[in-house]
């Protein structure tokens, strides 16, 4: 029985060691090999989504230099991570800002800095849309400050908000089941299921928003 709800996120082990943050690099196992003549389906399915975002991130990047390795390495990360936090007894590190805001603040800030020394008219071209009265451009001054400081911030509660809301309600509802007739307790079976379905579609979707999101911030800057 749980002390608390929380505990399901507790990053704490029975040893010294911090071994449940090892869970993070546990999806390199799913990254296929190529050691094949001809390719598998996993290898396949590998190849064709890591195309698409390729396309996808180009596209945003249009105007820029370099390429979108760094943003499809940040997808497969968090993707893994949040996938491998459904399955029963694997730590969930997305779910902890210590990884996001790691993830997000050192993107965020290397934009800022490059942004500032290289293209330092064009970041202050930003801090006022086009368009704007002049009476309120001391005021949209300050809020396009606030906003862009609080990036980071955003792209880590974001995606924690979500891991975390998701694996919550799955943890209340499970807490139920002992206390469950037979026939409510397959009302609650399907619930989960749908639930997990969900979660699965949030997983997805999160780490392909905070991809996107750390490459229209990274676009800004050029």
């Amino acid at each position: 029985m749980m002390s608390n709800l929380f505990s399901v996120f507790d990053p704490s082990t029975s040893t010294n060691l911090p071994l449940n943050w090892t869970s993070t690099f546990l999806g390199l196992l799913f990254i296929p090999t190529s050691m094949w003549l001809i390719p598998s389906r996993h290898l396949t399915m590998w190849n064709l989504m890591l195309s698409k975002l390729h396309n996808e991130f180009s596209n945003l990047l249009s105007k820029s230099k370099g390429g979108t390795f760094i943003f499809v390495s940040i997808f497969s990360l968090i993707l893994f991570n949040n996938f491998l936090g459904l399955f029963p007894f694997i730590f969930t590190s997305t779910s902890h800002l210590t990884l996001t805001l790691s993830l997000a603040l050192p993107m965020w800030l290397s934009f800022m800095i490059f942004g500032w020394i290289n293209n330092t008219n064009h970041m202050f071209e930003h801090l006022v849309p086009q368009g704007t009265p002049a009476a309120l451009m001391p005021f949209m001054v300050c809020i396009e400050t606030v906003s862009n400081l609080i990036r980071p911030g955003t792209l880590a509660v974001r995606l924690t908000a979500n891991m975390i809301a998701g694996h919550l309600l799955l943890t209340l509802l499970g807490n139920n089941g002992p206390t469950l007739t037979q026939s409510l307790l397959w009302i609650l079976l399907l619930a989960q299921i749908l639930l997990l379905i969900l979660e699965s579609a949030v997983a997805v979707i999160q780490s392909y928003v905070f991809a996107v999101l750390t490459t229209l911030y990274s676009s800004e800057v050029n």
